[in-house]
């Protein structure tokens, strides 16, 4: 069962889910606001917020069985190998997370999602509550996870991604509103958000589940980059919304939902390019900006102009300052006529000589 959303209460819902039948899940549960009153913007007029029944809890007491009961659920549903991401604020992450903990999950990280325009606090009684927190879990202690750690790098300019995600508010054409233009959901989540995360923790084909569908934000982003979905909602009203927006969303594959920065890089020596003519001897390999740093000899190794004779990894940690550094991503050569990495030659032969990565 899947690419579908079953109407229902979540934590009876996934009862009736397989055990070990979901790769990755995407929790956004009611956060248990608490508020009191009406807030007023500084124009006058009233900020809903999150005034909807569902967020409404007698006490923590019943707001933790609620939650340890879904929880649970989606612990038996998930897969040896898969993660679970649960997103809250302060009222109820701190607690989420101690159930979470209490059940066997195994904390991975925790990722802020910073709002670059977030809701001003209206009273000034307070900070501006500027940020979310996700957990991000395993299975348990011992469990694998799917973790596209140099997709997610080269989204970030080639840079280790961090754990604080600045991403804005839904806003604009995005934001889903209803017959009175008003918005159709509370607290709909930026498809840049779900984006990043089933990027970070899915491979193409594998299912995602949201128990708290909303919008169908999650199953839009999924079906998108190539997931397959599985989400619960009680609310026929939001269900019919989020079906259409899904139904409406075309599948956009690109190298990073196919996840073409995760495969291993095919193993061709330096000195097999040198011998069947991709590289020739003597020829210079540079620095990307184009600066000469060393030329490549018969063997595949390099010499640089202080005559030093070394392996292209050695010679880039050396021209680097670094103790260990892969010369594939250092260097640039010249080929055909192009100034290319020369990284680029090793996928040029695979390709052309089928070699096996």
């Amino acid at each position: 069962m899947q690419n579908t959303i079953l109407q229902g209460d979540c934590a009876t819902i996934l009862t009736t889910l397989p055990s070990g039948s979901v790769d990755f899940i995407f929790a956004d549960p009611p956060y248990f606001m608490q508020t009191q009153g009406e807030l007023l913007r500084v124009g006058g007029a009233k900020f809903a917020g999150v005034a909807e029944e569902w967020d409404k809890f007698k006490d923590f007491t019943h707001y933790d069985s609620f939650s340890q009961a879904w929880l649970a659920e989606c612990r038996r549903v998930l897969k040896t190998n898969g993660s679970i991401c649960v997103i809250g604020s302060f009222q109820n992450i701190y607690r989420l997370g101690a159930l979470m903990q209490d059940l066997g999950f195994w904390v991975i990280n925790d990722i802020i999602w910073a709002k670059s325009n977030p809701v001003p606090n209206f009273n000034g009684t307070r900070l501006c509550n500027a940020h979310e927190t996700l957990l991000w879990c395993a299975k348990d202690k011992k469990a694998s996870f799917t973790f596209n750690y140099k997709t997610l790098k080269a989204l970030n300019g080639g840079k280790q991604e961090k754990s604080i995600w600045e991403i804005p508010l839904c806003v604009g054409a995005e934001r889903l509103k209803d017959s009175k233009g008003q918005k159709l959901h509370p607290t709909q989540k930026p498809e840049r958000l779900l984006e990043k995360l089933l990027l970070m923790a899915t491979k193409p084909g594998d299912l995602v589940l949201d128990p708290f569908v909303g919008t169908g934000t999650t199953g839009a982003v999924a079906k998108r980059l190539g997931r397959n979905f599985l989400g619960i909602e009680k609310d026929s009203h939001y269900i019919r919304a989020a079906l259409a927006r899904i139904t409406s969303t075309p599948i956009k594959m690109d190298a990073f939902s196919r996840l073409e920065c995760e495969k291993k890089p095919p193993k061709v020596p330096m000195k097999t390019l040198v011998d069947s003519g991709y590289l020739l001897v003597g020829q210079a390999l540079c620095s990307p900006s184009g600066v000469e740093q060393c030329q490549i000899l018969p063997s595949g190794q390099v010499q640089d102009s202080s005559g030093a004779v070394l392996s292209i990894h050695k010679m880039s940690a050396k021209l680097l300052n670094k103790i260990n550094h892969n010369g594939w991503d250092y260097f640039y050569t010249h080929h055909k006529g192009q100034f290319i990495p020369l990284n680029d030659l090793r996928y040029l032969y695979a390709e052309g000589n089928n070699a096996k990565c």
